[in-house]
C-alpha cells in the first residue's frame, strides 16, 4: 500500500468517524429526556419525537410551562398503569391547552407499543381528547395499541431510569379520593417537578 492510498484511507476514516459522531449527536438531540422528581423518588423518561412529533412537542410544552409541578398520580392500578399530570393534591383539575392530534397509529407503525415502561397519552373515549395527562404502562398492555377498528393510545416515550420508582408507585395502597371512586393512592404521590434533562 502506497502513501497516497494510506492518506486516502485515513481521510475516509476521519470523515466516517465525523459522520458517525454527527449522527449520534443528532440522535441525542432528537431524543429529549424529562426527569420527574416525585415524593416516591425520581425517574427519567426519554421521548420519541421521530415517531410521535406532535405528542412530544405538546408534552414538552407542558413541561416547560411547569404544568406537571405539584400534580399527583391520581390513578394507580397495579398490573396495569399509573396515571397523572392532570390534578393537584387537592384534586383540582389543572387548565390545559387544546387537545393534541392523535398519533397512536403513526407511533405504532414506527414501532412504539404499550409495553412495560412506556409513556402514553391518557384521554377520554374521544381519541382526539388528549391534553396533558399521561400514563406509564407497568405491564405489556397490547390491548391499548391501535387495532383494526380502534385508535388506541399514543405511546411517545419510555422510562430509561428509575423504573424501580415506577414499580414502587404501582403497588401503593389505593382507594377512593376526591372525585374518584377508586384507584387513588391513599398517600398522595406528588410530582414535585418535571424538568428537561440538559
Amino acid at each position: 500500500m502506497n502513501f497516497k492510498t494510506l492518506c486516502s484511507l485515513s481521510r475516509a476514516a476521519v470523515v466516517a468517524t465525523a459522520l458517525f459522531a454527527t449522527a449520534q449527536l443528532a440522535l441525542a438531540q432528537a431524543a429529549p429526556k424529562v426527569k420527574f422528581a416525585t415524593s416516591a423518588g425520581e425517574f427519567v423518561v426519554e421521548l420519541s419525537p421521530d415517531k410521535a412529533p406532535r405528542t412530544v412537542e405538546n408534552f414538552l410544552q407542558y413541561v416547560k410551562d411547569q404544568h406537571y409541578d405539584g400534580t399527583v398520580f391520581h390513578r394507580v392500578i397495579d398490573n396495569f398503569m399509573i396515571q397523572g399530570g392532570g390534578f393537584d393534591a387537592r384534586f383540582q383539575q389543572k387548565p390545559t391547552r387544546a387537545p393534541v392530534l392523535h398519533e397512536g397509529r403513526q407511533a405504532y407503525e414506527k414501532g412504539l407499543r404499550n409495553a412495560t415502561g412506556t409513556l402514553a397519552m391518557a384521554r377520554t373515549n374521544d381519541p382526539q381528547s388528549a391534553t396533558a395527562q399521561f400514563f406509564i404502562n407497568v405491564k405489556d398492555n397490547a390491548f391499548l395499541d391501535p387495532g383494526t377498528q380502534g385508535f388506541g393510545y399514543t405511546v411517545f416515550g419510555k422510562v430509561v431510569s428509575g423504573m424501580d420508582v415506577v414499580n414502587r408507585i404501582k403497588t401503593v395502597p389505593t382507594g377512593p379520593g376526591g372525585p374518584f371512586g377508586s384507584d387513588v393512592p391513599q398517600t398522595p404521590i406528588l410530582i414535585n417537578s418535571a424538568t428537561l434533562v440538559k
